[in-house]
């Protein structure tokens, strides 16, 4: 037997599910929706998702719905007669009239329901959480809000950063989206506590500003934020390479500690932070040393000065 899967996400997260569901010999994807194709880069090149990319590689068929309430979704999806709708990352809430199709099985990078929403890995590691996991759960009209079928939990090293842990979760993420499907009859779904439910929003360039009052706080940014938006200060300049020192000891904001190698230790109002890399606005990238020997900065000046 093989289950008929219609499948619907967007990012590179999706598209390794999907990868996994391809794969498998006991599904068979039908039909695949993902969001349409986005200008990206300076140059703003029209760019398919990485989910039609796959989907088209293997010759399944694609929509690219702004909305799925648009004519003619609905009979498409209907058609197909899928077994499940798998969804992961889509960016859309499913209405009523979709959810009644078929089972609709949503994979969520949380422990639900903490961290319903957009940024659920990044969250985590702002949060400094010990652990996070992977949710498959049973859609309904609400964000995230729907029955838990499985969960697969993971324990985040305190030097793992954005990157290294969303490749985690993917991967438990596809192992967890086939134990459900084949295993369904026979999980009993969860109601979720809402007790206990936290909402995420989406992450906004700003949000990478740091203000150096607590070393732990800024370290974590560094962590959830890698790629985008990165971390940086009030003046625009982009920090790289951080590692915390300590968490608890008492300085004044930005003064240099000490000098490691090619790295600076300052002080932040909580804590200590060591920097490889600084990159003033407009400027190349160069070494926390370099950049403060090139201003005569020694230890117990402030980093920054005035210009903070």
């Amino acid at each position: 037997m093989k289950y008929k899967i219609v499948y619907m996400g967007t990012p590179n997260y999706a598209k390794e599910i999907l990868n996994t569901l391809i794969e498998a010999e006991d599904m068979e994807v039908s039909l695949v929706l993902t969001q349409p194709d986005r200008p990206v880069g300076r140059k703003k090149v029209l760019t398919p998702p990485p989910v039609k990319s796959l989907a088209l590689e293997h010759g399944i068929d694609v929509l690219q719905p702004n909305r799925l309430s648009d004519e003619g979704i609905e009979d498409a999806i209907k058609n197909v007669k899928p077994d499940f709708i798998v969804v992961a990352a889509f960016g859309q809430i499913l209405p009523k009239s979709i959810l009644d199709i078929a089972p609709c099985i949503n994979l969520h990078a949380s422990l639900l329901p903490q961290y319903r929403g957009a940024s659920p890995v990044q969250q985590s590691l702002l949060n400094g959480d010990e652990k996070t996991g992977v949710t498959s759960m049973l859609m309904e009209e609400g964000l995230d809000t729907g029955p838990m079928l499985e969960k697969i939990e993971f324990m985040i090293p305190s030097s793992m950063r954005l990157h290294a842990l969303m490749a985690q979760l993917t991967a438990d993420a596809c192992t967890l989206t086939l134990s459900t499907i084949r295993n369904y009859e026979n999980i009993t779904a969860q109601t979720q506590n809402e007790d206990q439910a936290t909402l995420c929003k989406k992450i906004k360039k700003s949000d990478g500003e740091v203000d150096f009052e607590d070393a732990t706080l800024i370290y974590n940014k560094y962590r959830a934020f890698e790629g985008w938006p990165g971390i940086f200060t009030a003046n625009g300049t982009k920090l790289d390479g951080l590692s915390l020192v300590d968490a608890t000891s008492n300085n004044s904001v930005l003064e240099i500690l000490s000098f490691d190698d090619d790295s600076v230790v300052i002080g932040c109002g909580k804590g200590a932070l060591k920097i490889e890399s600084l990159q003033p606005a407009s400027k190349k990238a160069m070494s926390a040393k370099a950049y403060c020997v090139g201003r005569g900065m020694k230890v117990g000046d402030l980093l920054f000065g005035d210009a903070f």
